[in-house]
């Protein structure tokens, strides 16, 4: 996976906002393995995955169906982006 920006937490916090609570862990756990699977797929071919992108979180976010958050602050969307950033941080602080 290509690493991770600010425009890439708010892209799949937006596609966690779509999804019920219990399932939002889950679905960003998978939408980490794609961009994962999109990477390798760009370094293997040199070309893009079909589905998932160029190896960045926010390309394979961009795949699924989306929502913005309903206002500024929103604790919805805030929610959302702790769960992203608490996957990251999970994937990233893994050996190997």
């Amino acid at each position: 996976m290509q690493p991770v920006t600010l425009g890439d937490i708010a892209a799949a916090a937006r596609v966690l906002l779509v999804l019920p609570e219990a399932a939002r862990p889950g679905a960003m756990r998978a939408l980490l393995a794609r961009a994962r699977l999109a990477e390798q797929t760009r370094q293997a071919t040199g070309r893009l995955h079909p589905a998932y992108g160029n190896g960045t979180l926010m390309a394979t976010a961009l795949a699924h169906p989306w929502r913005e958050p309903a206002a500024p602050g929103d604790s919805d969307y805030l929610a959302c982006l702790a769960c992203a950033l608490a996957a990251i941080l999970d994937t990233v602080s893994r050996p190997g």
